[in-house]
């Protein structure tokens, strides 16, 4: 593997020579961190934008910052090899068990680490390594929001198989996706009834007699702000906002999507999708680019309009960004059986959360009772 571009390493990265340094992430947030961080995200053998710099520095910034939060960084003469977040919990869902987890917030919708290619076994030996050495009162790991298709998730059935390390798939189901090589109206016409496409176009012609009807795309930073404070409010408008649960609800998640908007749309990974009546927006959507896919990040829809479907609306119109090139897929970031989207999106993402065994033998038994306890079987392994 050659070095990784933007680093100037002292030699070229090779198995067994990297370290894994886990620290405070604030000592990471710098230019030099921030470089050698991009410059293994171009290289991940694997996407994960909610763990690149641009995000997940202003996610830390925003939620942990006393920084309990610590970066697990996989590294050699200062180029990054991998990376992820990590903090010791207290509390496993509610009960009273210290853990080390895989730091996941609710606005992020994937966990696996960014790893280079290559180095994925390397990464979870020295990972799961840490752990025995620093499992102080944790009695296992716990790895929430993991894809189970490709070579990050195989490094770690294959270390976890090597070892005969205890651990087991505490949680797992299928969110939608979209991959394929249709065209969007192909795409369309396969996934919805003819019944339903022709709903779709006569709520289109009647939603468009309510006023101006627009489409706007973007993929640049031009207005970022003001598509960002519209954003906000749409979403704040809706049941979000009466739930207390909307981005605008909560300072810093209002602070954490404004951050990233900016930093993805001065990278050009973000487009941005809104339909507008009378110039007011009254759906939008915004999707992070990452090649080789793309990830739905958030989506928002004026409630008054909710008669002429402007979400499912918008969501034809997103079916344009599966023909730009560089993108196979689309994960849609939606929760299992989401009533909108799964009718839409014929394909699948498997989605899982692992729990792993930690430290010495008698960790390890205790940890093969709890999981028993908690799926009903013997932790058999992530494979």
């Amino acid at each position: 593997m050659n070095a990784l571009p933007g680093i100037q390493a002292c030699s070229p990265p090779s198995r067994g020579a990297a370290q894994l340094r886990v620290g405070d992430w604030r000592k990471r947030d710098n230019a030099a961190g921030i470089r050698a961080w991009d410059a293994l995200a171009a290289e991940a053998s694997e996407p994960n934008p909610f763990f690149e710099s641009w995000y997940l520095l202003p996610s830390l910034r925003a939620l942990d910052p006393n920084g309990s939060v610590r970066l697990a960084v996989l590294e050699l003469c200062g180029q990054w090899l991998g990376v992820i977040p990590l903090r010791w919990e207290p509390y496993y869902y509610g009960k009273p068990i210290p853990h080390w987890r895989l730091w996941c917030h609710e606005n992020s919708f994937l966990g696996q680490p960014l790893i280079a290619r290559g180095f994925e076994r390397e990464f979870w030996h020295l990972l799961l390594d840490w752990f025995d050495h620093h499992a102080t009162f944790a009695l296992f790991a716990h790895l929430p929001q993991f894809g189970t298709d490709g070579p990050v998730h195989d490094g770690l059935a294959a270390e976890l198989a090597a070892h005969k390390r205890p651990a087991g798939t505490v949680l797992e189901g299928e969110r939608a996706m979209l991959a394929t090589e249709l065209s969007p109206e192909a795409y369309l016409e396969a996934s919805l009834s003819t019944k339903k496409r022709k709903e779709l176009r006569r709520q289109h012609r009647r939603l468009g007699e309510e006023g101006s009807l627009t489409v706007e795309r973007n993929d640049g930073p031009q207005d970022i702000a003001r598509w960002t404070d519209e954003f906000l409010t749409l979403e704040a408008a809706g049941w979000k906002g009466r739930a207390a649960s909307a981005l605008a609800s909560a300072r810093p998640t209002a602070m954490l999507f404004r951050e990233a908007m900016a930093e993805a749309a001065a990278r050009g990974r973000l487009e941005r999708l809104a339909i507008r009546l009378d110039g007011q927006p009254i759906a939008m959507l915004a999707t992070f680019t990452a090649a080789p896919g793309a990830f739905s990040y958030k989506t928002a829809f004026a409630e008054d309009y909710s008669r002429f479907s402007p979400g499912v609306l918008l969501q034809r119109e997103a079916l344009e960004l599966s023909e730009r090139e560089g993108i196979d897929w689309i994960d849609s970031c939606a929760s299992a059986d989401h009533p909108m989207i799964d009718h839409f999106w014929r394909e699948r993402r498997r989605i899982a959360h692992h729990s792993i065994a930690i430290g010495g033998s008698a960790r390890r038994a205790l940890f093969a009772c709890l999981n028993r306890l908690e799926t009903g079987r013997a932790p058999r392994g992530i494979a």
